[in-house]
C-alpha cells in the first residue's frame, strides 16, 4: 500500500485482473480512469505501533528472513508466514530442546505472525501467493536465486503484476555471480567472508561466533532496507527489489579490520577477546571466573592503574599512550593478568563501579536473564502458546517514546491461520477452502 500525506494519493497502474481483489479488500478506491488511486496509510495515532497498516507476505524460513519479519511484526506489521504443508519451516524440527511439539529454535524468531500453508509447487498455490501479494506491501523470501521465477513468483514476474510490491530477497551470495546458486549458510559464509579468520584465540584455530551472527545481521539489514523502501514508495508509488545477502553483510561487518587492510595493508588476526587497536580492552581471569575491562583512552588507563593499585604503570614509558601500549601489549597484559588473578570477579566489579571505565562480568545464559539491567529493559517476553502454554523468549531490543511495539502473539502453529487469512483477506468460502484441501494446496 503506497502511502503519502493525508491530502494526496499515489496513482499507479495495476492490471485489470487484480483490481477486483484490491477493491474488495479496500486497498484501492474506484476511479473512472485506467489508473488506480492507492489509498494512503491513515495517520497513525501515538498509541499505535509504527508499522500498523503494513502487510508482509513472508515466504522465508530458517533464521535471517524470519528474524527480519519478526522485527517488522514487533513494530506492528501484519506478517503472513507461508509454510510448506505438512512440515512447515525447517526450524520447527531443529531440536532438542523442544517445548511440546515445537522446537525452542522455531519459537525464538516467529512471534507476531500468522501461519498459513500453501503448496507453491501447484498452480493453485502460485495463484494464492499472487492474490496475497496483490493485497500486501512487502514480500520477503530467501530462496536460491531463480527458484521462485520458475514458479512465476520471482521479482521480475511479481513486479510486472504488482508494481507497488516491495520485494526483499535474502540469499547467501547475491542474485548474480559465481556463487549465486550456492545455498547460503552462516558458518560457511563467515569463513568465506573473513569473520571466522579473525575470531578465536590468538594461538588457536578459527572459531564461529556463538550465534549465527551473519544471519541475524542480514535480517537487520533487510529490516532497514524494507523501511527505506516504504519511505521511497511514499514518493513514487512503486516498490522495488531489495538484494540482501549473507556474504555482503559479512564483508561490510569487517569494518575496522577491512579498513586496516584496504588502507594500510594490515592483515586481520585473531586476538581472542582482545582488541587489535586498543590495549587493554579484553577479558581477564579473576580468581573465580572471568570479566571484561578496557581503557579506551589514556586518561582511562591512568584511572585503571590507580584503582588496581599499580599507578606506576601509567607513568612507564612503555605504556604512556595507547600507541605504545599496543606496541608493548604482551608485556602489559602479562602484568595485568597476574594482578587480576589475585581477586574475585565481584571484587573487581566493585572496584570499577562508577569509575567511568568500561567493564562487566562474562555471564552465562542464566546470569544474563537474572541480570537486573536485562530485567529492567524488559528483555524476557512471555506469551501464552495455544498448545504449549506459557513460553518465554528474548524480547524486542528497541523501545519507542511515542509509539509502542505490539502486544506479542505466540509463534503460530503450522497452518493455524490458513482459514482466517484466506477467508478474511481474500474472501474464500468454506467450499473453496475444501476444494483447495482436496487438491492438497493447503492443509
Amino acid at each position: 500500500m503506497a502511502s503519502v500525506n493525508a491530502m494526496n494519493c499515489i496513482r499507479m497502474s495495476i492490471p485489470q485482473k487484480w483490481r477486483k481483489i484490491l477493491l474488495g479488500v479496500g486497498r484501492i478506491s474506484r476511479r473512472s480512469t485506467s489508473a488506480i488511486q492507492v489509498r494512503p496509510v491513515h495517520d497513525i495515532a501515538a498509541s499505535e505501533a509504527p508499522l500498523k497498516g503494513i502487510r508482509v507476505l513472508d515466504l522465508s524460513r530458517i533464521l535471517a528472513g524470519p528474524y527480519c519479519t519478526m522485527i517488522l511484526g514487533d513494530m506492528g506489521a501484519e506478517v503472513i508466514k507461508v509454510e510448506k504443508p505438512g512440515t512447515g519451516d525447517d526450524t520447527r524440527t531443529w531440536g532438542p530442546p523442544f517445548m511440546g511439539s515445537e522446537s525452542c529454535y522455531y519459537l525464538c524468531v516467529n512471534r507476531n505472525k500468522k501461519s498459513i500453508t500453501v503448496d507453491m509447487k501447484k498452480p493453485e498455490g502460485v495463484q494464492l501467493i499472487k492474490k496475497l501479494a496483490a493485497v500486501s506491501d512487502v514480500l520477503v523470501e530467501n530462496y536460491i536465486p531463480g527458484a521462485l521465477s520458475k514458479m512465476g513468483l520471482g521479482y521480475p514476474e511479481m513486479h510486472a503484476e504488482f508494481p507497488h510490491l516491495i520485494y526483499c530477497s535474502i540469499t547467501g551470495y547475491g542474485q548474480t555471480g559465481k556463487y549465486a546458486t550456492r545455498a547460503g549458510y552462516d558458518v560457511i559464509v563467515s569463513g568465506i567472508g573473513g569473520l571466522m579468520y579473525i575470531t578465536g584465540p590468538a594461538d588457536g584455530e578459527p572459531c564461529k561466533v556463538g550465534v549465527a551472527i551473519t544471519d541475524l545481521s542480514t535480517g537487520l539489514y533487510a529490516v532497514g532496507s524494507i523501511l527505506a523502501s516504504v519511505l521511497s514508495r511514499q514518493k513514487t508509488g512503486r516498490g522495488q527489489h531489495i538484494d540482501c545477502n549473507l556474504l555482503s553483510t559479512n564483508v561490510a561487518s569487517l569494518v575496522n579490520v577491512a579498513s586496516n587492510y584496504l588502507n594500510a595493508g594490515q592483515e586481520g588476526k585473531r586476538y581472542g577477546t582482545a582488541h587489535p587497536s586498543i590495549v587493554p580492552y579484553q577479558a581477564f581471569e579473576a580468581s573465580d571466573g572471568y570479566f571484561v575491562v578496557g581503557a579506551g583512552n589514556d586518561p582511562q588507563f591512568k584511572v585503571m592503574t590507580k584503582l588496581i593499585g599499580h599507578p606506576e604503570l601509567a607513568t612507564n614509558e612503555l605504556y604512556l599512550t595507547n600507541k605504545t601500549r599496543v606496541k608493548n601489549r604482551v608485556q602489559l597484559l602479562g602484568l595485568l593478568k597476574d594482578v587480576f588473578k589475585e581477586k574475585s570477579v565481584s571484587h573487581w566489579l566493585d572496584v570499577f563501579e562508577d569509575s567511568g571505565i568500561p567493564y562487566g562480568p562474562i555471564n552465562n545464559t542464566g546470569q544474563v536473564f537474572s541480570d537486573p539491567q536485562v530485567q529492567h529493559n524488559g528483555m524476557i517476553q512471555e506469551m501464552l502458546h495455544p498448545s504449549i502454554g506459557k513460553i518465554r523468549v528474548a524480547g524486542p531490543a528497541v523501545r519507542f517514546s511515542e509509539t509502542k511495539t505490539v502486544d506479542p502473539t505466540p509463534p503460530p502453529l503450522l497452518g493455524q491461520h490458513t482459514d482466517e487469512v484466506l477467508e478474511g483477506l481474500l474472501g474464500y468460502s468454506n467450499e473453496a477452502l475444501s476444494t483447495l484441501r482436496n487438491q492438497k494446496v493447503i492443509d
